[in-house]
This record gives C-alpha cells, sequence and structure tokens, in this order.
C-alpha cells in the first residue's frame, strides 16, 4: 500500500510541476529545413499540395510536384548531408527514456504535458490531442510508439498554453499513414518505413524516414517557426526615389483609361500622352504630357529596375504555368524561368514580420485569371512586395493584386474591377486601365507640389519638392542679387494660392495645403519677373 500510494504522489506531482521539460529536443541538422525527406526512398505527390521548406530523397526520386516553396533535393550534396542529420536525429528520440507510458489510443479529448511518452505497440489518433505546455516556451513533446501509427478522419493535435510545432517529435517504427482532414503538428520520424498523408491534411512540422517512401494528396505542409528557426526578412527593398509617387507609370510608352477608373497615387508617362483620367477620381498628379516629375521618375524606375534585376534568387518555382493555385510564399527572392500563368489565389505569408520583403522574378510575361487574388497574410504589406516581369503584364477581371509591378519592355494592362494595391510600371510599354481601383502603399503623401516645369524666362532657382514631408525647396541660382525674391502660385482661375519672400539661398516652404492639381507660378525679383512657369500638387 505504501508502495502504490508513493506512486500516486509522484505521479502527481510531475503532473503538477509547470516548469519541468521532460526530454531533450533532438539535434535535427539539416533535416530541419525539410519538410518531406526519404533517406532510402521515393518522395511523390498527387494533387495541388501547398509546401514550405525542402523536399527530397537521397536515394529515389522526387515525383509530382507542382511549385515548391523550398528547394527539391535528389541524390545530391543537400539530400546526402541531410540523410547523415536524419539518423543522428533518429538514435537520440530513440535513446531518450521516456517518462510515460500512455494508451496505443491517443486523442478523443486527452491532455499531454511536456515529457517523453512511449507507446509499445501500434498507437492511433482519434479526434482531438492537446499538448499544454503550461506556460513555457521550452517545453519538450516526444512520443516514441513502437509500430505503426495511424490517424483517424479529421483527428487534429492541438497545442495550448504556449507548446510549440517545433519542440514535438513522433518517432514512430512502422508505417505512419495520415487520414483526410488530419491536422497534424511535430517532426514526424518514420523508421524503416513509409509515411502516407491524405487529401486536405495539414503538417505544422516535416514528415521525414530513414527507410521508406514519403506519399502526399492534396496537403498542406511547413515547416515549424520559433526554437531557433532563421527569421525570414528576404531582401533588401529596393530605393523606390520618386516612382514611390506613382501608381501607373510608363518610361516609354502612352498611358490612357477607359472607364470610371478611381487612382490614389500620380500617373503618367515620359514619352507619350496620358489621357482618359478624370481628375476628380484621382487622389495625385495626373501629368498629361512629359514633364520635370516623370523625367525623374523614368530615372528612378530605371534604377529600380536594375536593382531587382542584380538579386540572386533563393527559390525557383519549377512550374511557371501552375502558379497561384492557393500557393504559400514566405519572403524570399524568387525566380520562375518562363511566362507565368497567374490562377486563383497566391498567399504571402510574412511569418509575424511586418518587414519582411517578398521579390517574385519572372523571365517572360505574367497573365492572369479572373478574379485572381494575392493574398497578404501574418503581417505581410503591399509596400514590401515586388514583381519584376520581362515582358507584358495582363492582370484580368475582378482580380485582387498587391505589390508594385515593374516591367520590363512589356505593356500593362488592368482590366474592368481589378484593384491593385501598389503600382504599375513599366520601363518601355503602354499602360492600359479599365474602370480599376488602384492605391498606391503608403510612404508618398497625397498632398504637397509634386514636379514643376520652367517655363522661357530662365532658370533663376531650382525647385525641390519632398514627397515625405509636403515642402517644397526653392534655391537661388548663383549668388543672392540684390532686392528681393518672391514666389507667387496662382490656380487656374489665376487667383494667388501661394506667395512667400525668398530671403535665403535655399528656403524651405510648407506647400501641403494645397489641393491637387496644376499651378502657375512666377519668381519674381524687384518685381520683375526672372522665371516662371508650372508645379503640379498632389
Amino acid at each position: 500500500m505504501k508502495t502504490n500510494l508513493l506512486s500516486v504522489l509522484t505521479a502527481g506531482i510531475l503532473f503538477l510541476m509547470p516548469t519541468i521539460n521532460f526530454g531533450q529536443a533532438p539535434n535535427l541538422g539539416t533535416a530541419a529545413e525539410f519538410v518531406l525527406f526519404s533517406t532510402n526512398g521515393a518522395v511523390g505527390n498527387t494533387g495541388i499540395s501547398q509546401l514550405t521548406g525542402n523536399v527530397g530523397t537521397n536515394n529515389g526520386i522526387s515525383t509530382g510536384f507542382g511549385n515548391v516553396n523550398g528547394g527539391m533535393h535528389d541524390q545530391d550534396g543537400a539530400s546526402a548531408q541531410c540523410a547523415a542529420d536524419l539518423l543522428i536525429a533518429y538514435n537520440q528520440l530513440d535513446a531518450t527514456i521516456p517518462t510515460f507510458f500512455p494508451s496505443s489510443l491517443l486523442g478523443n479529448g486527452d491532455t499531454l504535458i511536456a515529457g517523453v511518452y512511449s507507446i509499445a505497440a501500434a498507437a492511433t489518433l482519434n479526434l482531438d490531442l492537446f499538448l499544454n505546455a503550461k506556460g513555457s516556451a521550452s517545453a519538450v513533446f516526444i512520443i516514441q510508439i513502437e509500430g505503426p501509427f495511424s490517424a483517424a478522419a479529421n483527428a487534429k493535435v492541438k497545442l495550448i498554453n504556449g507548446a510549440k510545432a517545433c519542440n514535438v517529435f513522433w518517432k514512430v517504427e512502422g508505417l505512419v499513414s495520415l487520414a483526410s482532414g488530419t491536422t497534424m503538428r511535430g517532426t514526424i520520424v518514420a523508421n524503416n518505413a513509409a509515411i502516407n498523408m491524405s487529401t486536405g491534411d495539414t503538417l505544422e512540422g516535416r514528415a521525414l524516414s530513414t527507410t521508406g517512401a514519403v506519399t502526399v494528396d492534396g496537403v498542406m505542409a511547413y515547416l515549424p517557426i520559433g526554437c531557433g528557426s532563421v527569421v525570414l526578412t528576404g531582401p533588401a527593398a529596393p530605393a523606390l526615389a520618386s516612382t514611390i509617387c506613382y501608381a501607373i507609370f510608363s518610361s516609354d510608352g502612352p498611358v490612357t483609361n477607359t472607364g470610371v477608373t478611381y487612382v490614389t497615387g500620380d500617373i503618367g508617362t515620359n514619352l507619350g500622352l496620358t489621357t482618359g483620367y478624370n481628375s476628380l477620381n484621382v487622389t495625385g498628379a495626373i501629368h498629361p504630357i512629359p514633364d520635370g516629375s516623370t523625367t525623374t521618375c523614368a530615372a528612378d524606375l530605371l534604377n529600380v529596375y536594375n536593382y531587382l534585376n542584380t538579386l540572386s534568387p533563393d527559390i525557383e518555382l519549377l512550374y511557371p504555368a501552375q502558379f497561384g493555385n492557393n500557393l504559400v510564399l514566405t519572403p524570399h527572392t524568387y525566380i520562375m524561368k518562363a511566362a507565368v500563368t497567374f490562377t486563383d489565389t497566391l498567399y504571402l505569408n510574412a511569418r509575424g514580420n511586418a518587414n519582411a520583403v517578398f521579390v517574385i522574378m519572372a523571365n517572360g510575361a505574367l497573365s492572369t485569371s479572373t478574379y485572381s487574388k494575392v493574398i497578404l497574410i501574418n503581417g505581410t504589406q503591399a509596400k514590401n512586395v515586388y514583381w519584376k516581369i520581362e515582358g507584358a503584364v495582363d492582370i484580368n477581371d475582378y482580380s485582387v493584386f498587391r505589390g508594385t509591378i515593374v516591367s520590363n519592355n512589356g505593356a500593362i494592362n488592368l482590366t474592368t474591377g481589378v484593384t491593385l494595391d501598389g503600382r504599375a510600371l513599366t520601363t518601355t510599354g503602354a499602360v492600359n486601365t479599365a474602370a480599376i481601383d488602384a492605391v498606391i502603399p503608403p510612404g508618398c503623401l497625397t498632398t504637397g507640389i509634386a514636379s514643376f516645369e520652367a517655363g522661357n524666362t530662365g532658370e533663376a532657382v531650382s525647385i525641390y519638392p519632398n514627397p515625405f514631408s509636403g515642402s517644397v525647396t526653392i534655391v537661388i541660382n548663383g549668388a543672392m542679387q540684390a532686392g528681393n525674391y518672391e514666389w507667387r502660385m496662382y490656380n487656374v482661375l489665376g487667383a494667388e494660392v501661394m506667395y512667400a519672400n525668398l530671403t535665403k539661398q535655399t528656403n524651405t516652404l510648407e506647400s501641403n495645403d494645397l489641393a491637387p492639381g496644376i499651378y502657375s507660378y512666377r519668381v519674381i525679383n524687384n518685381g520683375t519677373t526672372v522665371q516662371s512657369g508650372r508645379v503640379v500638387a498632389r
């Protein structure tokens, strides 16, 4: 009786102590970078699966995969290293001394605390299994199953009170079979056996086999974050300079609109005409003909393109014709080496990093289906998304597109009902819009002097608009001459809307109270106009 009482008390104490973590997470090495892997066996997919992490085998081939948000590694240096690291991790898991011995039926609403669990035979997961970290970020869960492991349809592993998938490990000595709709969390290591995942399964973790095929069918599987995993930032964003204020622009080509289009941001071209836009529907400057602002924007756009063009891609998406289709991307530089057909939905996942940058490059044209969507999740911002396209861009009816499009030598067409949260910019080619809504991301003020054109009276001053502060800097060229300089601006009706004495070589004036539109200006010295022209306020 004393022995039994002591056992009960010990078990109770272990259950109540929230800071005790039984077992230590194994060192996965490079295996941590693989979401699906077999040391010795084929890795195959059917259906449309969304995978984040490397995929491969060290002795076999990977087949049936579409675009993978990671590298494909079959029988190469990366797969060889992964195989070696996986063996080490398996041995560590196998050698860990268990503390708890649950029944072979897991789930049904049961809760496990941190520790090492051993099941001496085959095990089954049914309904919900809760893993409770009791507030400890370092809580480790190791489940050793000395036989096959199966999950019933719609079974789910749920993490509570701070538990992390990166700290959950399933060591299985036999076949792993997950029925449709299963949600698994943690790294599965199957020894000398296959792993099968069914349609609609979700895995936050990894599926790794020492020997055996790994097959998936229309699943979502992604590497867990935390536990020292790399925080993804993506590449450095390009310096947009004056392009930051343009929603629609061509360096060389007409810019036209049909239908009722609403734009927040500037519109223009540096070679050609801008037509069809109603100023009442544009919060920004419309540049009907090339001017000083469009000249600057064309030069800055070339710099943006050149920067993006020099980036080294992290990940190649191998099937450009299958782009979208609920693909999930994380902060990286991606490349597709052919024309891109974008169908349905693309998710951009910043994994909680609001400053993370995405660059998607295509060595060919980009076209979308109708009703296509770019959806930003987990902190992604449109201002941090860039599309570098070598060719024409066609965003088709009622699509929602996000990010800055930089097309090189290609026309851009935004058709009926398109929503653009970003910019459409091309180095050469026409830009055509038809009843769309376009809004530039934050970064450019919506009021203030945007550009100027000097008339034929002279070059007495230089004008430098500041799109970030709403001010304009006016510099008197050469030495200050005797007398007073004056700055005067007039609206289209001839009424004076701005006046200032220019008493210094460099003068900064606030201009953000101006309504968007086109104004004329004069610089006057001792009653004589020494320079005149027009300015555009957005």
